[in-house]
């Protein structure tokens, strides 16, 4: 029996300790953005709450059992049945009322406040709206700018401080988008488009996943959210427009690269970032700006090696 004990003690010792073995970026206990901080909030008070919740029963019920508990001698001792307390049954009614009204009210406004995508919808956007349409494949991800008339993959570049909508869409089978540090998840369905918006607080890199399981390769169905400042946001754009994929090469290994790109892999791959073909025809990443990319297809860095 005590070596039953002990192995089921260094079990839980080890789950508690791999628990902690996870990597920082994959944490929503770390947010950099509005989304996430209203997120974040919420889950502390529920988590106050509940914890509250069980500490005042456990020490209840410890009082009780040491308190009315059966004594030497006392063994034929029935003590007075009770049958009902209107005080008691009062505060135990209202006690939970009130606990849940603490959780509803923020709960609703930031579901609310979460859930406003108007400045989207407006027939005539503002042009300093920044609306993104998110495509989920199999297994990559595809970032079109309709008002800058850019398409890209793999990165979602975003200026920090302002909101960024985003119009989610499946291409072929249900995946779900999330980058923990900025916002929550949501689904990417192939018959509907889910909308919701995220804000980056400070410049940097954010790692994002697919968190619906859709295949063989959905583990290493990454991408990046780079937020830069507003400056260096407008750049991008600008460098962004001029990628046509018409670039000239110099050296003779990079025009034999080139000639094997365009008989076969051009076929899948557009690499300029205005790529005026249907959704349906875009059955492959982009690879405008392929060579700024921190990570190639998710899982391996994008250095000379």
């Amino acid at each position: 029996m005590k070596k039953q004990w002990r192995l089921l003690s260094f079990v839980s010792l080890l789950a508690l300790l791999l628990g902690g073995c996870g990597k920082a970026f994959q944490s929503t206990l770390i947010p950099q953005g509005e989304v996430a901080k209203m997120q974040y909030d919420l889950l502390l008070l529920a988590s106050a709450i509940m914890v509250g919740v069980v500490l005042v029963v456990t020490i209840i019920f410890l009082y009780v059992i040491v308190r009315f508990r059966q004594k030497k001698g006392q063994e034929d001792y029935i003590p007075e049945q009770v049958e009902g307390n209107h005080k008691l049954e009062i505060i135990w009614t209202v006690i939970p009322i009130i606990l849940l009204l603490i959780l509803a009210v923020p709960t609703v406004t930031y579901t609310f406040k979460l859930a406003d995508v108007s400045a989207m919808e407006k027939k005539n956007i503002d042009k300093d709206t920044i609306v993104v349409d998110v495509t989920a494949n199999l297994y990559w991800w595809e970032f079109s700018y309709k008002s800058e008339k850019i398409v890209t993959s793999q990165d979602l570049v975003i200026p920090t401080g302002k909101k960024v909508y985003l119009n989610l869409k499946g291409a072929d089978i249900k995946h779900s988008f999330w980058v923990p540090s900025l916002a929550g998840k949501m689904d990417t369905n192939t018959d509907n488009v889910n909308k919701m918006w995220l804000k980056a607080d400070k410049s940097g890199t954010y790692n994002g996943f697919c968190t619906e399981f859709c295949g063989p390769s959905h583990s290493l169905m990454q991408f990046k959210v780079k937020a830069l400042d507003e400056s260096e946001y407008k750049k991008w754009l600008a460098d962004m427009k001029k990628i046509d994929g018409k670039k000239e090469v110099a050296s003779t290994k990079a025009q034999e690269g080139q000639e094997i790109f365009n008989k076969s892999c051009i076929g899948c791959h557009a690499v300029g970032s205005n790529d005026s073909r249907p959704p349906s025809a875009r059955i492959a990443p982009n690879l405008a700006n392929f060579a700024d990319r921190d990570m190639v297809a998710g899982i391996a860095e994008n250095n000379e090696e």
